[in-house]
């Protein structure tokens, strides 16, 4: 580069789809990151829930640097060791017996309702293709995603819609049965809605949606993006809630911060994506998939999982403090490393102004929704840190509240 970039630049040379603070960050070890300026953060957000082991890593840096010596890509006319072994890797220690390998949690998505809808179509004719997805859910970017995503605000103003979706109410199982019937192929949700507000589940609810589908010969189909790959203190949150989906999808937290997404099903689903039915022209290259192996490998240890649950419960200790103090926040929710706080009444919607206060403290941290503060640090932040930077995010708050 002959000059340094700025935040200008961003404006200046960028598709105006986001509005990025005001810090450029250059450099990251652990859970902090240094600036341009040589400014100091502590990392809350984790590059929204992707970045499972911090900044570089050296389990992931290992595996990066020794595949990028021997093998980056090759077209899927080939397979190749990594993908192969992160493919057994994931079968080994989910319910899954296939996996598709890809580039982003919206491709996994994606895949998993072409997936579904070729399924019913082969097995019942083209009359079962419905889908039931929730309010407030999100499954991607894509215009399929976005549209069995239940936020019409990220599909209006791009035309008509792919028909066949409905929406029920998250956690009310009265309103899938109103919803559900014989044309419906599949049922999506996220086990926690994480840009809906991150609202968990209630057991209650999957295991009646486990039900309802195995009623109406439909597959349930778990987006697991934002919660899989150890964030809420299993590999992935099924395993707690104990309901198996058909079809599972990861992305996020999957690659540590490489780019990677996969679809996960059973074999008697999975076949119907026969040769040249889907594809996608980076997934499985062996790059990502060497460093996604080393992830999960090094994620799905007793001793990371047990972290993730220590570490929930401290930071949740240290909003609740904050909230004695400050009163600011309604609500603390969530599963291990994925907790949002709902603003309290007389602060609705400005959980967004939180961010830029915070950034100003030296804290990165993220939003689920105008309302909900969202925490999504990496699954092995010190306790040391997390410490520290609710320190930031109080000092933040008080600010916040000065200000009313």
């Amino acid at each position: 580069m002959s000059q340094t970039p700025t935040r200008a630049d961003f404006d200046r040379y960028m598709v105006p789809n986001y509005a990025p603070q005001k810090a450029i960050p250059v450099r990251g070890e652990g859970s902090r990151l240094w600036d341009q300026e040589g400014c100091e953060y502590i990392d809350f957000a984790g590059g929204i829930a992707v970045n499972s082991l911090g900044h570089c890593h050296p389990v992931l840096v290992e595996a990066l640097t020794a595949q990028a010596s021997r093998l980056w890509h090759l077209s899927n006319v080939y397979t190749n060791e990594p993908a192969l072994a992160l493919a057994r890797c994931l079968v080994e220690r989910t319910f899954a017996d296939k996996v598709y390998l890809c580039s982003s949690g919206g491709e996994a998505n994606e895949a998993a309702l072409k997936l579904a809808r070729r399924w019913a179509h082969d097995r019942h004719g083209e009359h079962k293709h419905r889908i039931v997805s929730f309010a407030q859910s999100f499954h991607g970017r894509t215009f399929f995603t976005v549209s069995v995503g239940g936020q019409p605000k990220y599909s209006a103003g791009f035309g008509p819609v792919p028909g066949g979706i409905v929406h029920g109410e998250y956690n009310n199982l009265d309103s899938v049965r109103d919803l559900i019937d014989d044309d419906t192929c599949a049922v999506m949700v996220e086990p926690i809605q994480g840009e809906g507000g991150i609202v968990p589940a209630t057991p209650e609810f999957l295991q009646g949606l486990r039900e309802l589908c195995d009623a109406h010969d439909a597959l349930l189909i778990f987006d697991e993006v934002q919660t899989g790959a150890g964030r809420t203190g299993s590999l992935y949150a099924y395993q707690q809630y104990g309901v198996t989906p058909d079809i599972l999808t990861s992305a996020k937290s999957l690659g540590g911060g490489i780019p990677v997404g996969a679809m996960l099903a059973t074999d008697a689903v999975a076949g119907v994506f026969t040769l040249g039915t889907h594809g996608s022209t980076y997934g499985g290259n062996p790059l990502a998939s060497a460093v996604a192996l080393a992830a999960v490998e090094f994620i799905d240890t007793p001793e990371v999982l047990a972290g993730v649950t220590q570490r929930h419960d401290l930071i949740r200790e240290h909003l609740e403090a904050i909230n004695r103090k400050h009163g600011v926040f309604r609500e603390v929710r969530g599963m291990g490393l994925l907790i949002g706080a709902e603003m309290a009444p007389d602060y609705e919607g400005r959980a967004k102004d939180i961010l830029p206060l915070a950034l100003e403290e030296g804290l990165m941290a993220l939003i689920a929704g105008p309302n909900v503060l969202r925490l999504a640090p990496s699954l092995v932040i010190p306790e040391a840190d997390i410490a520290e930077g609710m320190a930031r995010l109080e000092r933040a708050v008080a600010r916040l509240v000065a200000a009313q």
